[in-house]
């Protein structure tokens, strides 16, 4: 046997050649086995290999004392640690242990030489190292005189030639061993140890039982391997040259790119550039906004990977391909259903109900309808189509009252999502439309946000606090609004960062706002407005039992029969420590005594915590509010009006103060220029109407009069003053005060005409919030007390008045001589 070293680097390899008849050794059946990473080792090449594991240790110190044979496999995953039997190739190679020698402490230099190919028939235990009953292969060997044998031998012998030529460490001395070598199986695992292999085309080789297929796949593997250095050469003598350190990097890192491709392999950077052209591919979206994706792509393809220009090209794609372009969520119309669940949701608000329902009919009626053209027109007909996508409701109402819980209620009604997107303080246009992409820190507006957020291109987009928006320096969000909400232009919304079309038309918009006098007029337009007004006091007892106090019960981690509330201690709660057109406040008033609830069950001085009104009282302190109508109105000179505010509907007073002077008008209060002319004009009228109404007509003469609305700090204004401020007048300069139970709204004119005005069911309301029983309103208004509820109606007496003659006849006390 003639053994021949192959030095490469640090490393150095043996391997033996057989002349004439092997002598082997007995093999046993059962073998320890002795696992090996990143090789695989053949019979008749002697190797050197380093082991380390404790395992193995104990295995080669076993085998040296016994008949030193051992059964090599190899790793199937060279990251696996300790291999069990399912981490190893089954096929391996019975060796001799040859030598074995100390490289450190923990580890051995061992030569190991390869015998005959053979395969683990059973595993016989695993400690303390691995052990197997073994098989020996035989192979299928060409004959001798074989033609076909001899060409694949002679070719085998040239590739491996010009291999041999290549490769400067490989000597001669190992062409002229295979060059001389007869026998076929020992040439192919000659020349199988002598070429780098990677490790499963290595198992490949072995595994094979045709000694002729052994060589014809050597000569496979042995002719990439010179593709791959014939490659290499090109690209060397393309990019020789002097260059700076940055371009011989560049050309280095497409050298390395290039090499991978060859060999199948990709970097990391093109493994991203593929996995973005297929998220194009599958994203589905518009033809447009793929071939901006393919140019951005190919731009990116062209960068290093340290260019400032590649994470933003990255952020632009990752926004493009997770947008919803075609998923959508499938629409659910029944009215039956969303009648049930807006019922579930909300109590009373009928009016408003109705409407959400007659709003949910249309649309399933147009589906229907377009269900029905589909089948009868043609695609193109059908596209060329643009019907409009129904009206765009906005609630309005003061806080607390469900507008944003109405709009969640009519998603879950549709089986849409549901996104909210926040507008008050909103004052840059860019928030709507996005930032240009020249921007550093750039993003798309919010609503292309809010439709990667939900994943679908038809959710219902809660558009809060619209009557809150405005514009600047920056621009004027509202008028980037209109163009998301009409339904002839939001086809084709382009956001300023994506820079391409996006469709709008399936997403169902809900606004709410507090106030419809800020929204401005061109977007109120474009909307469908829905006023909420305030609670009744016996609506609030019902929503607090059915669905305030069972929640807090719920947060408060309290059961039901651990908290309850007696009818009259939660109508105490709601006239005395709230007032407020909604339930917002009287949710934390209840979840207050629900936390003290907790306390006091807690410190186990009760099981059962049941509030009435003593308790109420001893719970939540002295009442917050008091009816003082009688105290605030007893003298003259003073009448109660009525008013709107951004919080729903309020009661006013108007005080009136005659003094020593000469004819100085006076008026305080923060008042608006509408409401001062509202005074100039009841002060022209009572003074005009001096004699009908029993005044002195020289009364301004020598006085100066002073018109004052309390709350100074909080702004007022609007003409729905008039006919409290001419009551206020005439009630001072007569002496007869005003009647304390009655509240008064109108614009007056110079002739004593009452005018309509709006926000009647506010005023209304709160006025009953207050304790006022009688409410006068003008003529032209009787159309709006069919709007109030029938408890209201029945609880209050009203007085049409179209002049101020019955406004003064039913405000004033009659001052007997």
């Amino acid at each position: 046997m003639v053994e021949i070293e192959i030095k490469n680097g640090n490393e150095s390899d043996t391997v033996p050649v057989q002349q004439g008849k092997r002598i082997l050794p007995s093999i046993p059946n059962t073998l320890p086995v002795l696992p090996v990473r990143n090789m695989v080792i053949y019979p008749y090449a002697v190797t050197s290999i380093v082991v380390g594991q404790p395992r193995s240790l104990r295995l080669l110190e076993d085998a040296l004392s016994d008949h030193s044979l051992v059964a090599i496999v190899a790793y199937k995953d060279p990251k696996t640690q300790e291999p069990g039997p399912e981490e190893l190739y089954k096929v391996g190679c019975v060796a001799q242990v040859l030598q074995t020698s100390n490289r450190k402490e923990d580890e051995l230099n061992v030569t190991l030489q390869g015998l005959e190919k053979a395969r683990i028939e059973d595993w016989v235990s695993q400690e303390p190292y691995l052990r197997a009953r073994v098989e020996v292969l035989s192979e299928i060997e060409p004959e001798q005189g074989d033609i076909e044998a001899q060409a694949v031998r002679n070719n085998l012998v040239v590739v491996f030639s010009q291999l041999v030529e290549t490769l400067s460490y490989l000597p001669d001395e190992l062409l002229n061993a295979v060059a001389q070598t007869k026998d076929y199986r020992q040439l192919t695992y000659l020349v199988s140890s002598s070429t780098h292999l990677e490790v499963h085309e290595a198992q490949a080789v072995l595994e094979e039982e045709d000694v002729l297929a052994k060589m014809l796949k050597l000569i496979d593997l042995i002719h990439h391997e010179l593709e791959v250095m014939e490659l290499g050469k090109k690209i060397q003598a393309v990019t020789r040259g002097e260059m700076e350190k940055a371009q011989r990097d560049y050309v280095l890192r497409q050298q390395l790119k290039t090499i991978r491709q060859e060999l199948g392999e990709e970097d990391g950077n093109q493994a991203r550039i593929e996995e973005y052209r297929r998220k194009i591919g599958a994203s589905g979206m518009s033809e447009e906004a793929q071939e901006q994706a393919t140019r951005e792509l190919a731009r990116l393809e062209r960068l290093p990977e340290a260019s400032s220009e590649y994470g933003v090209i990255l952020t632009y794609l990752d926004w493009l391909v997770t947008l919803p372009w075609t998923q959508s969520t499938e629409e659910i119309l029944d009215i039956k259903q969303a009648e049930i669940i807006l019922d579930e949701d909300h109590y009373g608000l009928e009016k408003i109900k109705k409407r959400i329902l007659e709003y949910l009919a249309v649309r399933q009626l147009r589906q229907q309808r377009a269900a029905q053209a589909k089948d009868q027109e043609t695609s193109e007909e059908c596209r060329g189509r643009r019907d409009r996508q129904g009206a765009i409701l906005c609630f309005v109402g003061p806080p607390g009252i469900g507008k944003t819980s109405l709009g969640h209620s009519i998603a879950r009604a549709l089986g849409r999502k549901l996104h909210r997107i926040s507008l008050g303080g909103v004052r840059d246009e860019a928030e709507i439309r996005g930032h240009r992409r020249t921007y550093v820190g750039a993003m798309p507006g919010r609503f292309i946000k809010a439709l990667r957020d939900v994943g679908s291109r038809n959710p219902v987009l809660l558009l809060d606090e619209v009557d809150k928006l405005g514009g600047n320096w920056q621009g004027d969000p509202s008028a980037a609004l209109l163009e998301v909400l009409d339904p002839e232009q939001n086809r084709d919304f382009r956001d300023h960062y994506l820079e391409v079309a996006f469709d709008l038309s399936s997403l169902m918009f809900i606004a709410t706002a507090n106030v419809l006098d800020d929204i401005p007029g061109p977007l109120r337009d474009r909307l469908e407005v829905i006023t909420l007004p305030g609670y009744t006091d016996e609506e609030k007892l019902n929503i607090a039992k059915r669905y305030l106090l069972p929640r807090q019960r719920r947060e408060n981690a309290l059961r039901s029969d651990e908290l309850t509330i007696a009818d009259d201690a939660l109508m105490k709660l709601i006239r005395e420590y709230t007032r407020e057109a909604g339930v917002r406040s009287l949710d934390r008033r209840i979840g207050a005594l629900c936390r003290k609830a907790v306390v006091q069950i807690a410190e186990q001085t009760s099981s059962s915590v049941d509030i009435d009104l003593p308790m109420l009282e001893s719970l939540m302190g002295k009442p917050m509010f008091f009816y003082d109508l009688a105290e605030r109105t007893g003298l003259p000179g003073v009448a109660t009006g009525l008013a709107v505010t951004a919080v729903g509907g309020d009661i006013l007073f108007v005080e009136v103060s005659a003094m020593p002077g000469k004819k100085g008008l006076t008026i305080t209060g923060q008042l608006g220029d509408v409401m001062r002319e509202s005074a100039q004009a009841a002060l022209s009228y009572v003074r005009s109407q001096a004699t009908s109404l029993g005044i002195d007509v020289s009364f301004y003469e020598e006085n100066d009069i002073h018109i004052h609305l309390p709350a100074g700090a909080i702004p007022k204004d609007g003409p729905s003053a008039g006919v409290a401020l001419v009551t206020a007048l005439v009630s001072l300069l007569t002496g007869r005060p005003v009647h304390h139970d009655v509240g008064m709204t109108g614009e007056i004119t110079l002739r004593g005409q009452v005018l309509p005005v709006g926000g009647i069911k506010d005023k209304v309301l709160a006025g009953h919030r207050a304790g006022l029983r009688t409410i006068i309103l003008p003529k032209r208004n009787e159309k709006d007390l069919d709007d109030l509820p029938q408890s209201v109606r029945d609880d209050m007496t009203f007085v049409l008045a179209d002049h101020v003659d019955t406004v003064l006849d039913t405000a004033l006390i009659t001052v007997s001589n």
